[in-house]
């Protein structure tokens, strides 16, 4: 398992009628690094993040808890095959492209090893957004990759540092539940019925999916 692409994003403004004035970093690409990986700093101040890279819409992306964003090269491939187009590391708008490790499959609260120093934890999966369509350039594409599912993992940063392409990925902890990236994602956009069996995962979670799987127990009764 390796870090393939280290990708980072510089804002541009978007050329879309429905996204009027809108700035986005979605369109990152490669760099040869190293770059630093920041943790927030005692007592939570300070951003923590991709070194360079931009974080225009602070509302839904970025913040400790989607610091970064990974995606399996495999399933890049695989959406290659499928639209019949090439699509470079960090098209998706991710940080990291991986190699030989499966993203979307990964549980919340697992930890990655990057190199010598750099800790993440997986949060959630990545809900797609009119931006990242007109991106793509795909019509219906918001649709087509919710129903597919693979979306790919934010992180948190446990432990900074400087990372860069061709560094080896570990899996340093492996939580005991089966709370993928891959079922958060799911259970919060298109079967909520499936918020209840995020709740064992509470403790790493997303707190915004947390909070969801909270009240839809409070609501509908459930494993809390």
């Amino acid at each position: 398992m390796k870090l393939l692409s280290l990708n980072v994003g510089r804002p541009r403004t978007v050329d879309h009628p429905d996204l009027q004035g809108h700035v986005t970093g979605i369109d990152k690409q490669p760099v040869q690094g190293p770059v630093r990986i920041f943790a927030p700093g005692p007592k939570g101040v300070g951003a923590s993040g991709v070194a360079g890279d931009a974080v225009c819409n602070i509302e839904h992306h970025g913040g400790d808890d989607q610091a970064v964003y990974a995606v399996a090269r495999e399933e890049l491939d695989d959406w290659e095959r499928e639209l019949g187009r090439t699509l470079p590391d960090g098209t998706f708008g991710e940080n990291l492209t991986t190699e030989g490790l499966d993203v979307s499959g990964a549980l919340i609260g697992e930890r990655w090893r990057i190199g010598a120093d750099v800790v993440l934890e997986v949060t959630s999966g990545r809900i797609p957004c009119l931006n990242f369509q007109v991106h793509l350039g795909e019509k219906g594409w918001v649709r087509r990759f919710t129903q597919k599912g693979r979306t790919g993992a934010y992180l948190r940063v446990i432990e900074p540092g400087e990372i860069r392409a061709g560094d080896p990925i570990e899996i340093v902890h492996r939580p005991d539940h089966e709370v993928t990236a891959a079922l958060e994602f799911r259970a919060v956009t298109t079967e909520r019925e499936l918020l209840p069996l995020l709740l064992p995962a509470r403790d790493a979670l997303h707190p915004e999916a947390r909070k969801k799987a909270e009240e839809y127990v409070a609501q509908h009764g459930g494993d809390a």
